[in-house]
């Protein structure tokens, strides 16, 4: 039906009963058709309201565990993060401990090469003192004379 509004025949004793019973039926059918959407309609909104509640509520969930798995990660980063500086402090702590032990035996080391050094010194002069002895001895020993070798053959040839 059309939303102008209806014009009836002047009849009588009033309106042409039949076009106004029939105007009647198509607003009631117009009414009962508007009723039956409206009904659905809320019928609809129930159902939607409903859906957007669940979906809320998995919102909320999802939110809430999203929270928390961002906590346990930042919880777990937090923790990588700690026992990474600590596992780099014993790290230097250990590589400071080397590096000392190394250096205590490197002036072990080189105290013991001191020593070694001046006991080498030491027994080279010995050693120079002890060569030039020897040179020393050589040079004044005296080589005997040979005898004459032919009171030798004098001697062999009487004894044949």
């Amino acid at each position: 039906m059309s939303t102008q509004k209806p014009t009836f025949r002047v009849m009588k004793n009033g309106y042409d009963r039949f076009a106004v019973d029939d105007a009647i039926d198509q607003y009631a059918q117009q009414i009962e058709q508007l009723q039956k959407k409206l009904s659905l309609y809320q019928q609809q909104l129930v159902e939607t309201t409903r859906t957007l509640e669940d979906m809320k509520q998995r919102y909320q969930q999802i939110l809430t565990t999203e929270q928390s798995r961002q906590e346990a990660a930042d919880n777990i980063a937090r923790l990588s993060l700690r026992e990474a500086n600590e596992i780099i402090s014993t790290a230097q702590k250990n590589a400071d401990e080397i590096i000392r032990e190394a250096i205590s035996t490197a002036r072990l080391i080189l105290i013991d090469l001191t020593k070694l050094y001046s006991q080498a010194t030491d027994v080279k002069g010995d050693m120079k003192k002890q060569l030039e002895q020897l040179l020393q001895q050589l040079d004044d020993f005296r080589i005997p004379q040979m005898p004459d070798m032919r009171w030798l053959e004098d001697a062999e040839s009487k004894l044949r």
